[in-house]
């Protein structure tokens, strides 16, 4: 009897930790599908910070959760023959951005760039002082020296792209779907197991009792 109590404790927990996995599972994948897309980098533009083929997880934002220095794919009808971009927020709607070819000022204060490629700035874009039109983005790649950036389209809204086009942020560090996924794996293989060997605790708990004559053999 103590056999066939804990071949039905096994499959108890199978039971519930099965469906329970499979939700968490399921339910981190439907997460990332609707928060997340992934991408991969296509060009030199945003080097040294992100290099030609490596893989991205891009998170869904709103126009309103648009930061200065935020990596952005970005689409942008006319530009580009259509295809997303990645680049860099330098200044947004109603920012005052200046360069003299080399360091860039917003506002009236210089910011730092830590991640642009040194040595690489392209002197052929030459200054440039801006006022970045409402509801619009002043987009710079990381490697000034081969990026087609806001820099290029000066003549057409001050460079600037809709913040519209933004498809989303690069996403860096934590994500949720992350520990959902592999802990509705473990979860559900940890019950499958559990209810084959509680299972086979109930097979072997049935063979013993049907093993014992009914009446003393005598």
């Amino acid at each position: 009897m103590q056999q066939r109590g804990v071949g039905s404790g096994l499959r108890v927990a199978a039971w519930l930790l099965v469906p329970l996995g499979l939700v968490l599972a399921l339910g981190g994948i439907g997460y990332f599908f609707t928060n997340y897309q992934g991408a991969t980098v296509m060009s030199e533009a945003m080097k040294p910070t992100y290099r030609p083929g490596e893989r991205l997880v891009i998170e869904r934002i709103g126009a309103g959760e648009i930061r200065r220095g935020d990596v952005l794919l970005v689409h942008v009808p006319d530009r580009y023959q259509g295809r997303p971009a990645l680049q860099r927020v330098i200044g947004m709607s109603g920012d005052h951005v200046v360069s003299d070819g080399s360091r860039i000022t917003v506002n009236g204060k210089p910011i730092d760039e830590p991640y642009v490629m040194r040595g690489e700035v392209n002197p052929t874009t030459g200054p440039y002082d801006v006022k970045v039109p409402d509801g619009r983005l002043f987009l710079l790649g990381d490697h000034r020296g081969n990026s087609n950036d806001s820099r290029y389209f000066l003549d057409k809204q001050s460079g600037s792209v809709a913040a519209s086009g933004v498809l989303g942020r690069v996403h860096k560090g934590f994500t949720v779907p992350a520990v959902l996924v592999p802990l509705g794996i473990v979860l559900t293989l940890v019950g499958i197991g559990l209810g084959i060997r509680g299972h086979a605790a109930g097979r072997h708990a049935r063979r013993s009792l049907a093993a014992v004559p009914p009446w003393p053999v005598t």
